[in-house]
């Protein structure tokens, strides 16, 4: 049996949650696949509940878990997602783009951005002296290396072949780090890589995103191709995401909250889905992580879409088209 920790998070949260797990029980009952599913919170409402977004429990239960499924949360994202990255040690962020047929999307898109989770800028070390602001930014050679390896699997799993972005023309010591300790380890691991500097990367994932397969970069770069790669593939409520580690991983959307339309039944679930998918890849349960891929992209085919995409699906009518497509496959 493996224990998953289930956030449902805030605003459409707690209903592309439940409709990725209407979904993930149709997959386990069809590849018999044993999950006990604990639910806590975590978030703007937990931290008006409990006088704090991310309570000692549910970070209690996150160092227990298997793995963890999460819902978007609000303002308080930083407290909550930042704080288990670093609690768990969540080093490497896995954003899959990927553009599906009868989806408009600004280019064809199949790529998966790996990005370094927990160093670079993101540590928030920030200093003010007087009129002056002060950021480091902090590269070490294991972070890099140990990020470097997860994208030599995620290529190894595709075409081999790894783009690393960076800017080492500038900032020499810290992204010339980076880049040196990547070159090394994808080329003792097989992997084929070429460099590319982060803003013509950008451009190039606008122009050509057929140009990557997989991109290894650092953790600003990261977060801002990430969400650029989705909306040139469809949309970012299509797209979902992996924070992992050597022995714990939470699997989210990237959307917010969208507290406009929270309550509706119209959010968009398929991110969430996907992030279950992930979710169960991690786990072990590869074929069955595939059957749920197959099924969402099916019926994004055949037209049942939500509002967001310009169809009329509610988010549960949605997730039970993809379960009944999931059953169907079986």
């Amino acid at each position: 049996m493996k224990y998953v920790l289930v956030i449902p998070g805030d605003g459409v949260g707690p209903e592309v949650v439940t409709a990725a797990l209407r979904v993930l029980k149709s997959v386990q009952e069809l590849y018999d696949i044993d999950l006990k599913l604990i639910t806590a919170h975590a978030g703007d409402e937990a931290a008006r509940r409990f006088g704090e977004p991310l309570p000692r429990k549910t970070l209690e239960l996150a160092k227990q878990v298997d793995a963890i499924l999460k819902g978007p949360v609000g303002e308080s994202a930083a407290d909550v997602i930042v704080v288990l990255r670093r609690t768990l040690d969540l080093y490497a962020n896995v954003r899959p783009a990927r553009s599906f047929p009868g989806v408009a999307c600004v280019r064809p898109t199949d790529l998966v951005i790996v990005r370094e989770n927990v160093e670079g800028f993101y540590i928030g070390a920030e200093y003010r002296v007087g009129d002056t602001a002060i950021a480091l930014k902090v590269i070490t050679s294991g972070g890099a290396r140990r990020v470097a390896k997860v994208a030599a699997e995620v290529a190894k799993k595709r075409s081999g072949r790894v783009t690393i972005v960076h800017k080492a023309n500038v900032l020499r010591l810290t992204d010339g780090l980076f880049r040196d300790e990547a070159r090394s380890i994808l080329a003792a691991s097989g992997i084929t890589a070429d460099e590319m500097y982060i803003d013509a990367a950008a451009m190039e994932l606008v122009r050509n995103p057929g140009r990557f397969d997989v991109i290894l970069t650092m953790n600003q770069y990261g977060d801002i191709l990430s969400d650029l790669a989705a909306q040139v593939s469809g949309s970012l409520g299509l797209t979902p995401s992996a924070n992992i580690g050597d022995s714990a991983a939470i699997f989210e959307s990237v959307h917010g909250a969208a507290w406009d339309i929270a309550g509706e039944g119209v959010a968009n679930p398929t991110a969430t889905i996907l992030s279950a998918a992930m979710m169960l890849e991690w786990l072990g349960y590869a074929e069955a992580a595939g059957s749920m891929w197959r099924a969402v992209e099916e019926v994004l085919s055949s037209g049942i879409v939500t509002p967001d995409l310009g169809g009329s699906a509610t988010t549960i009518e949605f997730a039970e088209a993809v379960a009944s497509r999931v059953r169907g496959n079986g």
